[in-house]
């Protein structure tokens, strides 16, 4: 096995593992019951939540679609869905599965009909009395955004969104979770969240985003805050630059009609990509709750600079090679036009304009068909002096690098400089390597695992609030606007490559280089 990626052979001393809360009696109603994010992600985490004993005894799952089918037919989908997820979740053990299975149901209607809605009352009414489910519902937005104003209005209406916590009588919750994106600018944002706080409160609301439920994502704070070798070098003291890498291999695919109307800016990054940001440059909380984190989280999102044109780079990816495999360009992906402007790839450089972060520039990309998958978020500190090595040939000092690898392999690296065995004094940057995999058992996991229990235990601290939200969008806006006004023409990079030329240029300007996309051999898939 590779030096730099070996087992551990011994370990830090550690309390018990802390058993989780139990999580409420609820029953989930997805819309968009059909469709590929409840099959491929939905039902897997559902079902890893059952193995490992967090989803609660008394749960219930309904279904709505406009397809014409039966609760059989659904239930069978389902189980095909996690059939083809088991690389994820590994060998399907039919008794967690018929924990869930006999109690799910398929009910079929309009969105825009008041009647489903009071199809959906009278299952939850049904679904309580059979499975004691509390009158606790989780309402799952997994449909196209243009629907959430109008399902939010329509359970509102139909009385679905009242909850009882502190009057008498019988306690019970209801929320709603959204999936992004959650509007496409900062105005559609501002408009999307008072529509639905005008039904619901903050507290009932889950804005999603699937990157906050990797390990090391949710890892961030607890590394920052629980050392103390780091935090106190987690500033412009000692912070050169801070790069932000989310690279994919794959294109649109069959999404051509959604991302000629998003592109990368509005896909990526005023959600995953500045919620990342965010926990990296944020200054600690007062306390590890939901209310001290997501504070500070909005607050340094709001120290950030609109971005402008001069400090962003968009690209389109043109015909190519990757994998071996032989790549088409955008403009031939299906539902794309043939003359498209959209960007497939986008590069920026933000300031935090606060006392921590004053002069040190964060660089943040992301695109499709780029060389390989992979996201990380990496940190350069300052170089040291060279003045004691100056004597010595080649003597110039490689940067210290913090690395915390989100995907694939997650974990985290730290370079630095040490001398190399001889008789002579001679330098060699080395890595210190911790990987997620060599030290904790793997669990099955799909990425949305945590976040449900957490709506199930109405915990927000991993997802947006509508003030977050917003700030993001008004990071970004200049952009939008930009390039809206002036869309074309756009650059091009071959699959398979590392990005655009321009992107490059961007980050030279200031002296600096990107980190390679490509992955060392030991962490490729």
């Amino acid at each position: 096995m590779n030096e730099m990626h070996r087992k551990p052979t011994a370990r830090v001393d550690a309390p018990p593992r802390r058993v989780p809360d139990p999580a409420d009696p609820c029953v989930m109603v997805i819309f968009g019951a059909g469709g590929d994010l409840t099959h491929r992600l939905l039902m897997p985490a559902l079902y890893n939540l059952a193995q490992t004993k967090l989803l609660p005894k008394n749960f219930a799952l309904i279904g709505l679609g406009t397809a014409d089918r039966t609760t059989e037919s659904w239930r069978e989908d389902l189980r095909a869905g996690l059939e083809r997820a088991q690389s994820r979740i590994g060998e399907i053990d039919d008794a967690v599965w018929h924990q869930i299975a006999p109690r799910m149901q398929y009910l079929r209607g309009d969105l825009n009909d008041a009647a489903l809605y009071q199809k959906i009352g009278a299952a939850l009414e049904e679904t309580d009395r059979r499975y004691q489910t509390g009158g606790n519902a989780i309402f799952y937005l997994a449909v196209a955004d243009r629907f959430f104003a109008t399902i939010v209005d329509k359970l509102g209406e139909a009385g679905l969104t009242h909850q009882n916590l502190d009057g008498d009588g019988k306690r019970f919750w209801r929320r709603v979770v959204i999936e992004k994106p959650f509007g496409n600018s900062v105005e559609s944002a501002r408009v999307l969240n008072d529509q639905i706080l005008n039904t619901l409160r903050e507290n009932q609301v889950f804005r999603i985003d699937h990157y906050l439920g990797k390990e090391t994502v949710q890892n961030i704070m607890a590394f920052r805050f629980a050392n103390g070798l780091f935090e106190p070098i987690w500033n412009r003291d000692r912070v050169d630059h801070v790069q932000i890498t989310s690279a994919e291999t794959v294109g649109v695919e069959k999404r051509g009609k959604f991302y000629e109307s998003t592109g990368a800016l509005r896909d990526m990054v005023p959600n995953h990509v500045l919620s990342l940001l965010s926990l990296v440059a944020m200054e600690p909380p007062a306390r590890f709750d939901a209310g001290s984190i997501r504070n500070k989280k909005t607050e340094v999102l709001n120290a950030i600079r609109p971005v402008t044109p001069e400090h962003a780079v968009r690209a389109q990816y043109g015909a190519g090679t990757i994998g071996g495999e032989k790549a088409v360009a955008y403009r031939h992906e299906p539902d794309v036009a043939p003359n498209s402007t959209v960007e497939t790839y986008v590069a920026l450089e933000l300031e935090v304009d606060n006392w921590r972060w004053a002069g040190v520039p964060f660089y943040i990309r992301t695109g499709k068909h780029l060389s390989d998958r992979k996201t990380e978020i990496a940190i350069r500190f300052k170089q040291a002096p060279a003045a004691p090595f100056i004597d010595m040939p080649d003597c110039g000092l490689r940067p210290n690098w913090l690395v915390l690898r989100i995907q694939p392999d997650e974990g985290i690296s730290l370079q630095f400089e040490v001398k190399r065995p001889g008789p002579v004094v001679e330098l060699a940057a080395v890595k210190m390597d911790f990987h997620y995999n060599d030290w904790f058992p793997r669990e099955p996991n799909v990425g949305y695992e945590t976040l449900l229990y957490d709506v199930m235990i109405g915990d927000p601290t991993l997802f947006m609030r509508a003030d977050t939200v917003e700030q993001a969008w008004r990071i970004v806006q200049p952009l939008i606007d930009a390039w809206a006004a002036d869309p074309g023409p756009i650059a091009t990079y071959p699959s398979g490559s590392h990005g655009p030329t321009a992107a490059d240029e961007l980050i030279e300007r200031s002296g600096r280089a990107w980190r390679p996309v490509e992955l060392p051999p030991e962490l490729r898939d």
